[in-house]
């Protein structure tokens, strides 16, 4: 006769999978827990069939949003003083998602002639087979936006200031000619939309939606990481349908952005003011120390009296972020000046920004533009970090000296 029925035990591995601990739920701490998963678990079908992840109301796969992903997406909208965002791997990408929501074959984009060149190589490549066309104008002038608008324009990109050259533009102006002509289309017409590169400012030296722009986007690489270790962006704005447009482009376009890079940012984020104004302070006194410099001809930042668009920036911003740019007299060559790089030893030779080491970069820009460039002679970009003033300044001088 058999025994009573006993319990039977799933096999170990059945056991790890599905483990039945569950922690408390009431931890708090200032680091936002890292959510992974692709996977993410439904109750019962009808819960998985009434589920929407647009409004970050519930979760539906992982690629769609995690607790993780929506608090740097929610803190990331404060940051711009706008009330939507999404995540993207890089900010090329923000740039490329909101070109790839917003054109369609037929349509015309208008880009500043100085600003960031991967987005520019995007229009002239990819934008341009689609049959989307693509002018320039000069960010400088105001009335050279308003010529090269026509019917076909659905989209003209800001940024402030430019890049590599840091002309600083009129933001307000530029907008006001984009409204003006919003407001000559026919009634039921596609208007124009204004998206600003806002990397550099980073939600720090202005509001971008108080300049009346639509869209700001960043790349988080800079300010927001901070660390020199992340690539990622970010696309804000603060109205519904056009945030909807942009969500479901970036949805079919499959963009994601690993947890462990939003981990980074969200530790960094909280200090980015501090390291924003840091830096600044540091640039300013870095750029009017270089112009008293005999070699140099001309410094680039917006800060400085003289630097093109000064006055724009003293209406507009109260910070000037990391960067300069300088162009040396024109009797030195173009070697002389690789030299100078070459020659560096804190600032090293590297692309992108508002890490904690110092970078230096020499630009052809002559190469880099449709209008024409009034120096002869290489730019360098100087990108500050967190190293002190003075040791830069020694740094510089070194590498300056066989131009005595």
């Amino acid at each position: 006769m058999a025994g009573p029925q006993q319990d039977i035990q799933p096999a170990l591995e059945t056991r790890l999978v599905h483990h039945a601990y569950r922690p408390p739920a009431e931890f708090e701490s200032p680091a936002v827990p890292v959510h992974k998963g692709s996977t993410v678990y439904f109750p019962t079908v009808a819960a998985m069939r009434s589920r929407d992840w647009k409004d970050k109301s519930a979760y539906t796969y992982g690629l769609h949003g995690t607790p993780t992903s929506f608090t740097l997406e929610e803190r990331m909208a404060t940051v711009e003083g706008g009330q939507f965002c999404l995540l993207a791997p890089s900010g090329l990408s923000a740039i490329t998602v909101v070109d790839m929501a917003l054109l369609a074959t037929g349509d015309e984009l208008l880009i500043p002639d100085n600003a960031y060149g991967p987005g520019k190589a995007f229009a002239e490549g990819e934008l341009r087979q689609w049959g989307i066309a693509t002018r320039y104008y000069n960010a400088m002038d105001p009335a050279d936006l308003a010529r090269c608008i026509t019917p076909a324009t659905r989209l003209v990109w800001l940024e402030a200031p430019g890049s590599v050259t840091l002309e600083y533009p009129d933001i307000p102006a530029l907008v006001a000619v984009v409204q003006a002509a919003n407001q000559q289309r026919a009634e039921g017409a596609r208007r124009i939309v204004t998206a600003l590169d806002n990397t550099w400012g980073a939600g720090v030296a202005f509001a971008p939606f108080s300049l009346g722009v639509d869209i700001s986007m960043q790349a988080m690489t800079k300010y927001p990481s901070g660390g020199g270790d992340v690539l990622m962006g970010s696309v804000v704005t603060r109205d519904a349908s056009l945030h909807r447009q942009l969500l479901l482009c970036h949805m079919r376009l499959g963009l994601g952005v690993g947890a462990n890079d939003i981990e980074l940012v969200l530790r960094g984020l909280p200090n980015m003011v501090l390291r924003y104004h840091a830096q600044d302070r540091a640039t300013r006194e870095l750029a009017q120390w270089m112009q008293q410099q005999p070699a140099v001809a001309q410094v680039f930042h917006p800060a400085l009296p003289g630097s093109p668009g000064h006055e724009h920036w003293q209406r507009t911003a109260t910070a000037a972020a990391c960067l300069f740019s300088v162009v040396f007299q024109p009797q030195f060559s173009a070697e002389q000046v690789d030299a100078v790089c070459d020659r560096l030893k804190l600032f090293k030779l590297g692309y992108s920004w508002a890490g904690p080491v110092s970078l230096v970069v020499p630009y052809d820009i002559a190469s880099m533009r449709q209008q024409p460039w009034p120096y002869a002679n290489r730019l360098l970009r100087f990108a500050v970090g967190l190293e002190a003033v003075e040791d830069l300044k020694a740094d510089l001088l070194q590498a300056m000296a066989h131009l005595a």
